[in-house]
């Protein structure tokens, strides 16, 4: 007996699928039916090589489907005489012909054109495609994109075994495996280009964005939903558009539908309206409705990113060439409230808007979040959302209505999750739906309460949209990246050199994923660029530049499906087709103490001068930054990746935008005259970051660091509890201006390099110090991080960070030992840490003496001192 061989009739092609199996209907998704040609031809032609018995149905219009000179046996079925009639013309062809028959249909989209009706085009998959898999016949049908409602696509995905989208895009075929019923590989999900007789996938984000970017999808297409207000809106903005292309209606006659879309799904912040109607055109609000899952507006964050690019480019064209391409969907806020009440947690979040005390509430209702389980229409979103992704990382951001407006950054207060996206589909399916819920849970973290009361907010509607995006950056062997990533601010508050212009903006820039750009890390360093001054370093010394270098790459570890943290040197070596040379630096003296200890191998470290901050990608940040801030009339802070092609061609993704809560100038302050050294408390030359300042210090928090620095790490937590409460005693007055210093790093994670406070536990801080006294290694970080940061801005903080090794500084113990100490009155329970915590208040009310504070960001100079 013969062994019948089973193929798609192109070796790389049955490479992808990892074979073709008997049973398996393969469903090509198309534009043209004459992209479904090259792929049939060679199906057909590998059957009349085999001598199988090839059949082939014809009943549509369209030209036919077999090669010449092809031997096959034609079928004229007849949709037209009714769906009976036309399925017993096809079962009965099936049954003549047995096990093992390879089939081509017409296709299938003709027939909803017969029978004015999409579903029984389903119905009749339904019913056809499990017959022909249990005749173990291979067969191939083609389905025409954007024809068919989200019922009748969902019912053939779902029947199917292979469902294959094919794309044309300048004369070349791509392909994307959407689905491969019981195949996996670490490939066969990504969208791959037909190269001469290959398959090649396509791995950098930018390049796989702009051949699927332009698609709509037809689960989330208001074309193809049943006709609720929602999707009647948008189909009526859709008529008019075309009725306007085609010289049938005025322009004026789409603003009335172009500025309700708006309200429906960009803001309804008076502010962002303004922008919004400006530089958002029908077409493009038409766009942004194609990607949303459920309904609502799509957030902050998301609106943002939008905005950000729709100004660059329609203020100048040029970064049309420059930007890579949005490729995102969103989940509407609608959602959120949809999840909040079918697992019944609306209530405990409603108790929580009209209480302060909402520790215990928030908790319960975290849970109920974790707990809950989205509606099946939704669920199918998010699956159908995964197989347009295929296996490209992605990452699940918080995209809140309050988000990222003017007034109110919450600038780390809400979670957003990076997901690998590698294992099965269903697998791949769970991690995201565990990523939409740790977004949600985090509307009720302490961290985001406590923002919002302390802003007023915590009665406001605060509804939860979500940003996906496809993960910018490429895979180098196992790990996915993208080359730079980082954060502008078109305002910089950080002047170190009288060279540095304030106005042209900083940005921090980080190797890798952008984690370690927008979060504080304690155990690493990120390049801080002024745009002014690219050369000039805040670090002093070339040991200094070497040392406080980023050496920790945050990545996508794509074998091991997970967020992954490798050294730059050996991340380097392990990426490859890298360009080493263009982003790191060989160190020779560290390869020779490798030989000397028997280790050959090449030693590179991470050079961004050496290169980077030549070309013209500082420039070009530079005029994002200027342009943004132009028009939002208020300084903004970004977040970017870059990726570069070759030495001067780069693609810039503005992942975000939002105004910066900073005073757009800083003040010049007069500096005091003849302050005697025994007068002065502490003295620092810098860094320091905020406005000018003078004046009377009410309260000097002081955390010993000698002592603090031998507690044990759980005492550490209880130290950081304790300045928690100092900081609630002072919040019955607001005018009080409170200077808080300790050992190491506010507000920092690893308690063994300071204070692990939260934000909200000092916030109610005017001065901030960091004293580089814990243990030898510590020294302050500069760099800080962007949440951390901006909290810092926004509460109109001054951060300085006083290292008693630099020449200049003072940090005079022996004085604030001889004050006296209100611990014990304000806090009797807290005595016993009387030695290793000092309070030195002073009543700036009266005469003298005084406790004065006087800081020039500008001239980089700080001192706490004594009027007597």
């Amino acid at each position: 007996m013969k062994i019948l061989s089973f193929s798609t009739g192109i070796t790389a092609f049955d490479k992808i699928l990892h074979g073709v199996m008997p049973g398996d209907n393969i469903v090509f998704q198309i534009d043209s039916i004459k992209d479904f040609i090259p792929f049939v031809h060679a199906f057909c032609t590998d059957k009349d090589k085999q001598n199988r018995k090839l059949i082939y149905f014809r009943f549509a219009d369209h030209i036919s489907l077999l090669p010449e000179n092809i031997k096959a046996e034609i079928f004229q079925v007849h949709p037209e005489e009714g769906f009976e009639y036309f399925i017993d013309e096809i079962f009965t062809v099936i049954e003549k012909y047995g096990k093992g028959a390879a089939y081509v249909f017409d296709c299938l989209s003709d027939l909803a054109v017969d029978w004015y009706s999409d579903r029984m085009v389903a119905n009749f998959f339904m019913l056809t495609c499990p017959y022909l898999f249990d005749f173990e016949t291979e067969t191939f049908f083609s389905l025409l994109r954007g024809r068919h409602n989200e019922y009748t696509i969902s019912k053939i995905h779902n029947t199917a075994q292979i469902i294959i989208d094919v794309y044309n895009k300048d004369d070349r075929y791509y392909i994307h495996p959407i689905k491969v019923w019981k195949r996996h590989s670490t490939t066969m999900y990504m969208l791959h280009i037909w190269n001469e007789k290959k398959f090649i996938p396509l791995k950098k984000s930018s390049d796989i964005s702009e051949i699927l970017a332009e698609y709509a999808q037809p689960w989330v297409d208001f074309t193809t939903k049943i006709q609720d207000i929602w999707s009647k809106t948008f189909n009526q903005a859709y008529e008019k558009l075309q009725a306007h292309e085609t010289g049938i209606c005025e322009y004026e006659e789409l603003i009335p539908l172009k500025e309700k879309i708006i309200r429906m799904i960009i803001t309804r912040d008076p502010k962002l309206l303004v922008l919004a109607k400006e530089y958002f055109e029908l077409e493009d609000l038409l766009n942004i409705g194609r990607r949303i899952i459920g309904t609502g507006l799509i957030g902050g964050k998301s609106v943002g990113m939008l905005l950000a690019q729709a100004i660059l480019k329609k203020t100048n064209p040029n970064w049309n060439n420059k930007l890579e391409r949005h490729d995102s969907f969103f989940i509407g806020s609608d959602v959120f409230y949809t999840y909040l009440v079918v697992n019944n947690c609306w209530w405990p979040r409603h108790k929580i808007r009209k209480s302060e005390d909402f520790k215990e509430l928030s908790a319960k209702g975290r849970q109920m979040l974790e707990d809950g389980v989205f509606p099946d229409e939704i669920t199918d979103q998010f699956r159908n959302m995964l197989n347009y992704f295929g296996q490209s990382p992605i990452i699940v951001r918080s995209s809140s209505l309050l988000e990222d407006a003017y007034g109110n950054a919450f600038s780390g207060k809400y979670d957003s999750i990076f997901i690998a996206n590698q294992g099965t589909p269903e697998e791949r399916l769970e991690n995201l739906i565990n990523a939409v819920k740790q977004v949600y849970k985090s509307t009720l973290s302490e961290d985001a309460l406590y923002y919002r009361l302390s802003r007023n907010l915590l009665d406001k509607d605060e509804q939860m949209a979500i940003l996906v995006q496809r993960v910018s950056g490429a895979p180098y062997g196992d790990y996915f990246y993208p080359q730079l990533a980082g954060v502008g601010y078109s305002y910089n508050p950080f002047v170190w050199n009288k060279d540095i212009k304030p106005e042209a903006g900083l940005i921090r820039l980080v190797f890798g994923l952008g984690t370690r750009a927008v979060e504080r890390y304690d155990d690493d360093y990120t390049r801080i660029v002024a745009l002014s001054a690219p050369d000039r370093r805040p670090e002093s010394s070339l040991e200094d530049t070497r040392k406080y270098n980023q050496r920790k790459i945050d990545v996508l570890n794509l074998r091991e499906n997970k967020f992954f943290t490798k050294y730059f040197d050996e991340l380097i070596l392990e990426s490859n087709n890298f360009p080493i040379d263009f982003f790191g630096s060989r160190d020779y003296n560290i390869e020779k103490k490798l030989r000397d200890l028997g280790k050959e191998k090449p030693f590179y470290f991470l050079d961004l001068d050496k290169k980077i901050l030549k070309s013209t990608l500082v420039k070009d940040l530079q005029e994002i930054l200027y342009s943004l801030a132009k028009i939002y009339e208020y300084p903004v802070d970004i977040e970017f990746t870059v990726n570069f092609l070759n030495d001067d061609n780069y693609k810039i993704y503005v992942l975000q935008c939002r105004p910066f809560q900073v005073k757009s100038k800083l003040e010049k302050v007069k500096e005091p005259k003849n302050i005697k050294l025994e007068n002065i408390i502490m003295k620092s030359s810098g860094p320091i970051i905020g406005n000018g300042i003078v004046e009377n210090i009410d309260t000097l928090i002081y955390v010993v660091p000698e002592l603090y620095g031998k507690l044990p790490n759980p005492e550490r937590y209880k130290i950081a509890r304790l300045i928690g409460k100092l900081n609630q005693v002072q919040e019955g007055d607001k005018n009080k201006i409170i200077f808080l210093a300790g050992p190491g790093r506010w507000a920092t994670s690893s308690p063994s390099l300071g204070v692990p406070v939260v934000f909200q536990e000092i916030n109610t801080v005017s001065v901030i110090c960091e004293i580089a006294e814990m243990h030898k290694n510590l020294v302050p970080n500069i760099s800080l991080g962007t949440h951390f940061f901006n909290d810092l801005v926004e509460s109109d903080m001054l951060y300085l960070a006083i290292d008693p090794k630099i020449e200049g500084t003072i940090l005079n113990k022996e004085r604030i030992y001889q004050m006296q100490n209100c611990l014990p009155n304000l806090l009797p329970e807290y005595e016993k840490y009387k030695d290793l915590i000092k309070i030195i208040q002073y009543n700036s009310e009266s005469d003298k003496p005084k406790m004065r504070f006087y800081a020039d960001s500008v001239k980089q100079i700080a001192i706490l001192y004594l009027e007597l």
